[in-house]
Order: structure tokens, then sequence, then C-alpha cells
């Protein structure tokens, strides 16, 4: 760890030591969610952050990719970093095209910027609407970037809870640009998965179909817990099924934020054919539904 930055107290590290999956992935498999921090001494941390993690390198991202079956990554910029995207930048350098970026940027990011960005193989911005994370920003803000980024053919991520997509439901509806929504929308799985709160993430899908969803992140949702995530299942299963062609997977790792326990994610690609439950499911999620959005 850098001597500049101190990990917070009470942070969890990554998993050392994940276990084998006994779940082989298909060919091809992309992990569509995961990050880098630091490390801190190299690629600062925000002044800004919310918390201060461990480091979780690039060579590290890629021994873990390696280990668990996966041909490529998905790196997302954390919220640490703020908008100075440098230690996503340089995976991307060092990837091979093994992998594709989303990105954080402010309104005032210019043309030559984002060319630089999508050259290295960035493909979409990060909006965070969780508060204990970020503040969030106006509608006016977004919408600056989605223009700057839209002839370039990218897509928004958006990261919200429940309660954000009744807020800002016809913000969300108005943006006429792909839209990648992270961990389901972090359903409250202690409710119904036939109740009215996940019925509108269901609706929100249905009605727009540019909107996509990651399953992923069982880990951050569960009460029930490891290894089984029982409680996650019925709600990710049904996004799978429903929209079988709208659907990503990602470890999250290196799990940023986790309070109780580290997840293992080996433990992690075994929950996979708990929610896709075919070869033909596992191939869209895994394979064919991240390649289409990030390497066609």
């Amino acid at each position: 760890m850098s001597t500049a930055f101190v990990k917070d107290a009470d942070w969890l590290d990554w998993h050392p030591n994940p276990s084998k999956p006994k779940f082989v992935v298909p060919a091809g498999s992309v992990d569509a969610h995961c990050h880098v921090f630091g490390p801190g001494d190299i690629f600062p941390f925000a002044p800004e952050r919310k918390y201060t993690p461990c480091d979780a390198s690039r060579e590290q991202l890629f021994a873990l990719r390696d280990f668990l079956g996966f041909e490529k990554n998905v790196v997302v910029q954390a919220t640490c970093h703020g908008s100075d995207n440098s230690a996503l930048l340089d995976v991307l350098e060092h990837a091979n095209d093994k992998a594709r970026g989303v990105v954080t940027v402010t309104p005032n990011v210019t043309h030559e910027e984002l060319a630089r960005m999508h050259e290295l193989g960035v493909r979409g911005v990060r909006f965070n609407y969780v508060k204990r994370l970020v503040d969030p920003k106006p509608d006016d803000y977004y919408r600056e970037i989605i223009e700057k980024i839209r002839p370039l053919g990218w897509h928004v991520v958006l990261y919200f809870e429940p309660a954000d997509l009744t807020e800002k439901w016809d913000f969300f509806t108005s943006l006429n640009i792909p839209i990648v929504i992270d961990h389901m929308g972090r359903p409250d799985v202690t409710k119904d998965v036939d109740g009215p709160e996940f019925a509108e993430f269901l609706q929100f899908m249905q009605e727009n179909s540019n909107v996509w969803s990651k399953v992923s992140c069982p880990d951050r949702i569960t009460v029930t817990g490891a290894p089984l995530y029982a409680d996650v299942v019925p709600f990710a299963k049904t996004i799978v099924e429903k929209f079988s062609d709208r659907v990503l997977w990602g470890t999250d790792w290196p799990h940023p934020n986790m309070k109780k326990e580290m997840p293992d994610d080996g433990i992690l690609v075994d929950y996979v054919p708990s929610i896709a439950t075919t070869p033909s499911l596992q191939v869209k999620l895994l394979v064919t539904n991240p390649n289409n959005l990030y390497w066609s």
C-alpha cells in the first residue's frame, strides 16, 4: 500500500486466495464488471473520494481473470478515482484488446480526450446515484456529457437503488442512448420478487429496449449470504430469462466497500448457473451479450 494513502480502518481487502470455480465458463467469457484501485502511489486517489481502498492493480486483475477462466474484462471506473481515469486507461493500454472500459468524466471533457479513450477501448460513461458513495449532479450535467459521447456510440452505465429509479424515471427514460444498469438496481431481496418495487424495474426494462442490466453482485444484495445467495437468485433469474439478450455479469472485483465479509470470486462464478440455468443462457450472459456491446 502506498505511504501516501492509508486505507480506511474498516476496509476489507480482496480475497487473496479464491477457490477454483467448479463451473467452467464458456469460451470467450467476459467479466463485464470489475475495477482497479491505484496503486495509489502511481495513480492517486481522488481528493473528493468517500473511501480509501487497498491497492488492486491491473496485474492482479489479469491474474484473477485467467484463474477464473475468463478471456476478457470490462473495467468500470471506481469512485475513489473520481474523474481521473488514468488507472483504468493504463489497464486498457496493457490488455492486448482483452479489456474495455467505462469511465467517469465531467462536462468539461474534450472531444480529443474522448477520442483517445475510445481508441484505447472505452465504450461507456458511468453515472452514480448512490448517495453514500457520491453526490449526484443535476440532470443537465449528465445531459451535457451524453451529447458529447453520443457520436462515439458509447452507452451510459447507471448505478442506482430502487428509490432512485422512481425519482429519476422521467430522466432515465428520456436519454435515448443505450443504458446499462449496475447490479439490477440493487433490489431489496427481503421483499417479494413479484412485488411492486421489483415490478417497476422489470417495467423499466420491458418498456425501454435500450436498457440492459448486470445481474452481478449477489454478495452486495443478499441477506441469506454465501455460497448460494439464494435470496438473490429469483430476482436475477427473472431478469436473465425475461431479457436474455440484454444481461451482463461480472465479479465486481476487488469488491469495494464490502463491510461484513469479502466474497470468494470462485464462489461468485459458481453462482452463475443458478441464475442462467441452461448452456444457451450462459453463453448469452457471459459471451454473446458483452462481446456485442463492447467489442462489436
